[in-house]
């Protein structure tokens, strides 16, 4: 029984509720309740307990919330308007609960797209867009220079600005990885093209920690580890986030 209990802060911090130490703060405050009743710190709490925090439930937070990663098709729209697309990722999917993408990636891209039900989650992670990690491997369509490696990675002029240094490393002939730390739209294709390649394909095989580890088509929940080191980097990344209104798909 003992192995099952937890310490009210790493219960909603697991969650992704808050922090543990802004659990603390909370406990403090007497804002937490465990069955009715404030706990004192360091309470633990076994799983059929009643968290509540300002009267609200929190038990059972991550199973009331879905957490998807889908291996986009190329073809498929990033939109959750059914009415306007028939390739939209909604009807692909059709998965039984309203969940809707996390961003974008374009209708020619494929790869790692996360889905959701959780919309807290959404506005965390589309905030923290110019901070947190993007992966994706290119191919292109024509041999790939070192001068194009050194001008992808030390930024283009695309869209009023220069982007952001990022690091890119060719892999092939044709093909390279670019991890990038902003969300411009169409950016890779639009550096491509002001370097004078045109992208052939592009796939996204990593968003912060999820990698991409599913056929094409495919969708699977995220474990636990993931969503905990998902919110983790989330929590650093929005204290120091700036908005990006140019934000879009690949």
């Amino acid at each position: 029984m003992e192995d099952n209990l937890k310490r009210i802060n790493k219960y909603l911090s697991e969650v992704g509720y808050c922090s543990r130490r802004e659990a603390d703060k909370l406990i403090e405050a007497r804002r937490v309740t465990i069955n009715g009743k404030v706990p004192e710190m360091g309470t633990k709490i076994a799983p059929d307990d009643i968290v509540e925090v300002d009267g609200k439930t929190i038990s059972n937070n991550k199973e009331r919330f879905v957490y998807l990663a889908f291996n986009k098709p190329v073809g498929i729209v990033c939109t959750t308007d059914t009415r306007v697309e028939k390739d939209n990722i909604i009807d692909y999917i059709n998965y039984p609960k309203r969940i809707f993408p996390i961003g974008r990636l374009d209708k020619a891209s494929e790869g790692l797209i996360l889905l959701t039900d959780d919309g807290d989650i959404v506005n965390k992670i589309l905030r923290a867009s110019n901070n947190h990690e993007k992966e994706y491997i290119v191919t292109v369509d024509k041999p790939i220079s070192q001068t194009f490696i050194e001008r992808m990675a030390n930024g283009v002029p695309i869209l009023d600005r220069v982007t952001k240094k990022c690091e890119v490393r060719k892999l092939s002939s044709h093909e390279f990885k670019i991890i990038l730390t902003q969300g411009l739209n169409r950016q890779i294709r639009r550096m491509c093209e002001y370097l004078d390649y045109e992208v052939i394909t592009l796939k996204r095989v990593r968003i912060m920690n999820i990698k991409l580890d599913l056929p094409i088509g495919n969708y699977r929940e995220l474990t636990k580890n993931e969503f905990q080191e998902l919110n983790k980097l989330l929590e650093h990344s929005t204290k120091h986030y700036k908005s990006n209104k140019h934000n879009g798909g690949h």
